[in-house]
C-alpha cells in the first residue's frame, strides 16, 4: 500500500518558502498547492485557508509553525491515522 502524500498549501510569501525549505531539508517527499493558481484558475479566493498549511494523514497544521510541528514529529512506517486523514 502506498503511504499518502501530505499535501503543502502555499501563496508565494516568505512563509510558504520557509516551510518548502523545511520539507526538503527533512527529505519530506510532499505534494504542493500553490493557492495563487485556484485564485487564478477556479472560483476564487479560499477565505479561511491559511498558507503554508500542510494536510496529512496524521493531521491538518496551519500556519508556519504548524509546518514546523509536522516536519519535526516523530515518523514511523505505519503512522496513526487522525480524522482527517480522510477528507
Amino acid at each position: 500500500m502506498t503511504q499518502r502524500k501530505p499535501v503543502l498549501l502555499i501563496d508565494g510569501s516568505e512563509k510558504s518558502q520557509e516551510a518548502i525549505d523545511l520539507f526538503k531539508s527533512k527529505g519530506i517527499e510532499y505534494v504542493e498547492y500553490d493557492m495563487r493558481k485556484f485564485m487564478e484558475s477556479c472560483c476564487g479566493d479560499l477565505p479561511t485557508t491559511k498558507a503554508p498549511s500542510v494536510f496529512a494523514p496524521e493531521g491538518i497544521f496551519k500556519d508556519l509553525d504548524g509546518v514546523k510541528e509536522y516536519v519535526n514529529m516523530e515518523r514511523e512506517n505505519s503512522p496513526v491515522l487522525s480524522e482527517s486523514a480522510y477528507w
